[in-house]
């Protein structure tokens, strides 16, 4: 990219923030930091690198995007809101009742979410199963799975870890907001999963911190 691109997507993901403070403002209640410290690597996600049709969420040869940490769903709402897939409006429902924009995903009224997910630990896995999916049919699709740095105290996260390495799955990115914090507290103080980046490392993954 250059400076003139990475300026534009800078200013997106200011508006992404604007917005998540607004539904958040709005539900009086919700998640804003895990929301606010992953609107960077969304807005690159789907204004720059993913391949994907706002108009028809579920083209067979569309990269997928799963936000394994649900609670930042806020995040993934506004960026759907700037690709012209829901209304200014609908982003003031969040968390109400009768809403398509729950606290947590619902994948059959809100079809260009990939995945309803909520308990934490199992994004990872679902990704794993449709890379793994993408590979025995030959298509050329990306799977990218958006983990907090907290959920990786859940141990089927390692294990699904182990099922990508051994299945080669190459097709698979998965990133880590390490942004220290999870809902009670540091994870350092919590559960520390450090050294995390040597953890991916021992388990056959390609690490860019």
């Amino acid at each position: 990219m250059d400076k003139h691109e990475i300026r534009e997507l800078e200013k997106r993901a200011t508006i992404v923030r604007k917005h998540i403070i607004e539904e958040v403002y709005s539900a009086a209640s919700g998640h804003p930091g895990g929301s606010l410290s992953c609107a960077d690597i969304l807005t690159v996600l789907y204004f720059k690198e993913m391949r994907v049709d706002p108009s028809n969420p579920k083209w067979e040869d569309r990269d997928r995007f799963v936000l394994s940490k649900g609670h930042a769903y806020p995040a993934l709402y506004a960026i759907f809101y700037e690709l012209g897939i829901i209304k200014r409006e609908e982003l003031d429902t969040l968390r109400k009742p009768g809403s398509r924009l729950q606290g947590h995903p619902d994948i059959k009224r809100l079809p260009w979410a990939e995945f309803s997910s909520g308990s934490l630990g199992q994004g990872l896995s679902f990704g794993v199963g449709v890379a793994l999916s993408g590979k025995i049919d030959r298509k050329d699709y990306y799977t990218f799975v958006m983990l907090g740095d907290g959920e990786s105290q859940e141990g089927q996260v390692w294990e699904a870890c182990m099922a990508a390495a051994h299945y080669k799955l190459g097709n698979l990115i998965a990133f880590l907001d390490h942004n220290g914090l999870q809902i009670d507290g540091k994870i350092t103080e919590v559960m520390s999963p450090e050294p995390v980046i040597d953890k991916f490392q021992a388990f056959g993954w390609k690490v860019i911190s």
